[in-house]
């Protein structure tokens, strides 16, 4: 009977053991699908949006200068600054991105892509934070007291704008987020980012750019 309790203390002490090698693992194991899973969520709805927001941009070529509603910290601005193709991309992602945190959005892109699908000049393959010295770019910024976006800088004539067939310009969409790990095990956040490229769809020949008789606003 001592050698049966013995063994039987023996074994619970091992099952002790086991159990706080694998239950720490374990816990560190669903934490960490808990927080890949929130992660994965906020940048499908980003990726999501930029898509949306470039989708109905692109058929906005000839929609002209922008309304440009500044917020109180931005630079004068002029309609010219801000076109309505921008304004309308702006507005689809604050539509369409009711899965995103508004809290979390830090600022959105909207700018000519070059032939790599970026700002500025062909061969760029870096995305900058703001559109500081670079032509056809104009950046928004999140207002949460006003629950939308407002224009923040940059410019992009909209009658620069090319939407002629099979030589149509390329716009792109970036939107940047924060995502705010909830453990902060993986630390305390991380940043989201969705881009999104598509060339205008054509206008008519006789105002698809720049110097034709009915050339769009």
């Amino acid at each position: 009977m001592a050698v049966l309790r013995r063994r039987r203390r023996t074994e619970r002490g091992a099952v002790a053991v086991e159990a706080a090698l694998v239950v720490p693992l374990l816990l560190i194991a669903v934490i960490g699908i808990l927080e890949m899973s929130m992660l994965l969520k906020d940048y499908l709805a980003v990726t999501s949006s930029v898509r949306s927001g470039a989708r109905i941009a692109s058929a906005s070529a000839d929609a002209g200068p922008g309304i440009c509603e500044v917020a109180d910290d931005a630079p004068p601005c002029t309609p010219a600054s801000s076109p309505m193709l921008a304004q309308v991309a702006a507005d689809a992602i604050q539509r369409e991105g009711s899965a995103i945190d508004r809290d979390t959005i830090d600022y959105l892109l909207v700018y000519k892509a070059n032939d790599q699908g970026y700002p500025g000049a062909n061969g760029n393959t870096t995305m900058p934070t703001s559109c500081a010295g670079i032509a056809n770019c104009v950046r928004f910024r999140w207002r949460p007291a006003i629950d939308g976006f407002r224009y923040a800088e940059g410019s992009w004539d909209s009658k620069s704008v090319n939407a002629c067939v099979n030589e149509s310009d390329s716009l792109g969409v970036y939107l940047h987020a924060t995502h705010p790990f909830i453990t902060k095990m993986f630390g305390a956040s991380m940043g989201v980012a969705g881009r999104s490229v598509m060339r205008f769809e054509p206008l008519a020949d006789e105002r698809c750019k720049p110097g034709r008789p009915a050339a769009h606003p």
